[in-house]
């Protein structure tokens, strides 16, 4: 069974729950999916000191 969390009712859902434009998933476990938000924090922090994505950033550490 997959679950997911509700943006919509900060809940977490199995598979029959919201429409999938309000959950984040799927996640292997419930205690994962009451973590989405802040896995997706997690990973938004990652990407952004990921030199890969952000090569288009002058070593001046400003925007082009």
């Amino acid at each position: 069974m997959a679950y997911y969390y509700c943006l919509k009712h900060h809940a977490v859902e199995g598979d029959h729950g919201c429409k999938a434009a309000d959950r984040m998933g799927p996640y292997e476990t419930e205690d994962e999916a009451s973590r989405a938000l802040e896995i997706a924090r997690e990973k938004t922090k990652a990407w952004d000191e990921d030199p890969t994505w952000n090569d288009d950033v002058p070593e001046s550490g400003t925007p082009e």
